[in-house]
């Protein structure tokens, strides 16, 4: 949402030093997403036990990894310890685990013999198949900066120096678009493998790359209401026609599109931390989504905006994961999780559509830089990504509840909060009679930036709020801030 984007006036954060030496390398330590059906006949523990057993197998958690205590585990589930405990017990009496007295548990270093394919990582899952088919910067705030002297500094030095100079893949970095489908396979449960990623320089210009590929102009597109602004412009360039689909508490409303615009040719998504409203996509919505596709033979664009940072519920795996019939385009960035300026993102694609997404990539801009990707790319490989990630959530966890707080104090019930489970990013609902446009106008007069929910609308507004960012302001500004947004209320009553 670019330069004028509506967040809290914040400042650059040099919160890490920049190292003497390049960082040596370490495990990269991401850890598979467990995403428990607690309607599901088997058991709890079984379905622990089968992700991890299933990463561990695949070579996604690598020998020696340390995996979460029983107790961290459950808690970030929700659950009790027993069916954690039940699941650890069989995964080490088996052989995968091994626990080392007072230092934790361990991914072992020598898998069960009857795994043999295990004792090698593998680098690449099977590709998808499907069969014949017709032809701001993003965010509501930035994110702190703590990322960037490592990036800026000597680690970056180092990866330039080994960077090719020449013309290159337009598909991207391959190094680079393994260490993303590892990351992808492990974190998000996305079905990929390196060919069918494509490095691009952001969200936006992947659903650039998307919409010249799988649409035509009068192609009707369902896009969630409220939205995202730059991307109802993109498909409105494409020259689409725009079908707003309402968005409540479980996301995208299917039944509502269908009503609407049952033949619509694609629907873009953002599931995990919906644009603005801060929703998740509920379990039953994916599925009824998914399957409307597969009908109509749409295209089903997932946005997985914010999907790296949540703070009450339990992890939820990717739309794309579920989909099994290929009509999902996975779109990511780091632009959230490490800053805008870097311009670097990626686009999953179906295998079958790899080549044309390929051939007009190479007709926009050839091919992406090289330079950013080797530094990315040691950047997760080395382990500096998932330690970053740890640390932010920790970091991002105590602003949100920072900002949470001054706001019920400040207003009371005067102001609901939504959308704060996740993401970086809330919605304040503002009292009847107030215009979001006129206090986002007055707020920013006293160094308070908002982004006017009315705007996010493409028809008429259901709500009048303010979306509030937390990733770049420092805890000790944001209670100011809120006083100073009351103020700004007061003076418009």
């Amino acid at each position: 949402m670019g330069s004028s984007e509506w967040q809290f006036k914040s400042r650059f954060e040099p919160e890490l030093p920049v190292p003497d030496v390049a960082p040596r390398k370490v495990a990269t330590g991401f850890l598979p997403v467990i995403a428990l059906d607690r309607k599901s006949s088997t058991p709890l523990h079984r379905q622990i036990y089968d992700i991890y057993r299933a990463a561990i197998v695949n070579g996604n958690l690598a020998p020696l990894q340390k995996i979460p205590s029983s107790r961290a585990l459950a808690a970030e589930l929700r659950i009790s310890r027993i069916p954690v405990l039940s699941a650890y017990a069989q995964l080490l009496g088996e052989g995968y685990l091994e626990s080392v007295g007072g230092g934790g548990t361990f991914v072992s270093k020598s898998l069960p013999d009857r795994f043999p394919s295990s004792q090698h990582r593998r680098e690449e899952t099977p590709k998808v198949h499907s069969g014949p088919r017709p032809i701001s910067s993003r965010s509501a705030t930035l994110p702190s900066f703590i990322g960037a002297p490592w990036l800026v500094g000597r680690g970056a030095y180092k990866s330039v120096r080994a960077a090719p100079l020449y013309f290159s893949d337009p598909m991207g970095s391959k190094d680079f678009r393994s260490s993303i489908a590892k990351y992808l396979r492990t974190v998000r449960s996305v079905k990929c493998d390196a060919d069918q990623i494509m490095v691009v320089s952001g969200s936006q210009q992947a659903l650039d790359v998307a919409a010249r590929v799988l649409l035509d102009p009068g192609d009707s597109v369902w896009l969630e209401e409220p939205g995202y602004s730059l991307s109802r412009r993109l498909f409105m360039l494409a020259g689409c026609r725009l079908i707003p689909v309402p968005v409540d508490q479980e996301g995208l409303n299917v039944a509502a599109g269908i009503r609407l615009c049952k033949n619509a040719r694609a629907a873009y998504v953002t599931p995990s931390h919906q644009f603005p409203l801060g929703a998740t996509m509920s379990s039953s919505r994916r599925h009824q989504l998914l399957e409307w596709a597969q009908q109509v033979g749409a295209w089903i664009i997932e946005d997985d905006y914010d999907s790296e940072y949540r703070y009450e519920s339990s992890p939820i795996a990717s739309l794309q994961g579920l989909d099994r019939n290929s009509r999902v385009i996975y779109v990511g960035t780091f632009s959230k999780t490490l800053y805008p300026s870097l311009r670097v993102g990626y686009v999953v694609i179906p295998t079958d559509l790899v080549d044309r997404f390929a051939a007009t990539r190479l007709a926009m801009d050839v091919y992406p830089s090289d330079l950013f990707q080797a530094v990315l790319s040691d950047f997760i490989n080395e382990g500096h990504y998932s330690r970053h990630l740890r640390r932010t959530s920790l970091l991002y966890r105590e602003r949100r509840e920072a900002l949470v707080n001054a706001i019920a104090e400040q207003f009371g019930s005067a102001v609901q909060v939504q959308g704060e489970q996740s993401g970086l990013h809330l919605v304040a609902t503002l009292p009847e009679g107030l215009d979001d446009q006129q206090v986002a106008k007055r707020a920013a007069a006293k160094n308070v930036w908002a982004w006017p929910l009315s705007t996010c609308y493409l028809g008429r507004p259901v709500l009048q709020g303010l979306v509030l960012g937390f990733g770049s302001t420092p805890l000790a500004e944001v209670g100011p801030a809120i006083r100073r947004l009351n103020k700004a209320i007061d003076e418009l009553r």
